[in-house]
């Protein structure tokens, strides 16, 4: 598969249509967007962890603005919201398909699980599961939650739990989960899912203003990510397009990933 690059990370120019294809025979999927990039600057454990994810696709007009200004223009935006409900759309007859959810708050995941079994009509979503706050760091209560997707039968994890703790987490524990071969982390899907967060209407999101609609939903939250840590973003497309940009971890050669507690010390980011 070609790949286009966007500072330090080859972003796959793939269809939706073709990844939801290849996904028969598993994979793990991330959905950068525009602050997934600005992180991968900063932070190394997730640098590496998005090195050995198998697809990694476009979840951002932005990101296609800009792929298009260096000169090599994704073809598709596929984010999570919307590659999640095209999967199980995509294998709802295909009764091997069982899916174990992994986030949300209190009842989300459980509602997100009623609706679209109903949607699908099977029990596509076999088990669910909404992780406390802070859950990364407890040793127990990851195990709690491996043992949980081993039993539940599912063969597809789809988790979202935010950025960088939900790629961060599954990786730490991915070989543990023996049943699984599909791996999607898919953000905020799981509230939209379950109808307790709306999307941004269609048209904001073909423009590229999906950012603003969340900003305006949730500005105490939202605003230091949307207005300061991700505007440096466009100075380094700049810097790309001059051929100045230096991936500031290509002299990192023997660092080596830490221990479970410290993979998330500074990954505390919800969706």
């Amino acid at each position: 598969m070609k790949k286009v690059k966007i500072f330090n990370l080859g972003i796959h120019n793939i269809t939706m249509t073709e990844l939801l294809d290849k996904l028969k025979y598993g994979g793990v999927v991330f959905t950068p967007n525009l602050d997934h990039l600005m992180k991968l600057q900063k932070n190394y454990q997730f640098y590496k962890t998005y090195q050995k994810a198998d697809y990694v696709v476009c979840d951002s007009k932005i990101l296609m603005y800009a792929s298009k200004f260096l000169g090599t223009p994704i073809q598709e935006k596929i984010s999570g919201s919307d590659l999640f409900p095209a999967f199980y759309n995509h294998y709802k007859h295909d009764d091997k398909t069982k899916i174990f959810l992994l986030g949300g708050i209190g009842e989300t995941a459980k509602i997100a699980q009623s609706k679209i079994n109903s949607k699908v009509g099977r029990d596509i979503i076999v088990e669910t599961y909404s992780p406390p706050f802070g859950f990364e760091n407890d040793e127990q209560e990851c195990q709690k939650i491996i043992q949980l997707i081993n039993d539940s039968g599912a063969n597809v994890l789809a988790i979202g739990v935010g950025a960088p703790k939900q790629e961060l987490w599954l990786y730490e524990f991915k070989s543990k989960l023996k049943n699984i071969n599909t791996f999607l982390a898919i953000g905020a899907t799981i509230n939209f899912e379950a109808g307790h967060t709306k999307r941004s209407p269609k048209w904001m999101s073909e423009i590229g203003l999906e950012w603003l609609y969340r900003l305006s939903c949730e500005p105490q939250r939202l605003w230091k990510r949307y207005l300061l840590d991700d505007l440096p973003f466009f100075w380094l497309v700049l810097k790309q397009k001059l051929r100045l940009y230096k991936n500031p971890w290509s002299q990192t050669w023997n660092y080596q990933i830490k221990p479970s507690s410290s993979h998330f010390n500074s990954s505390k980011t919800k969706v």
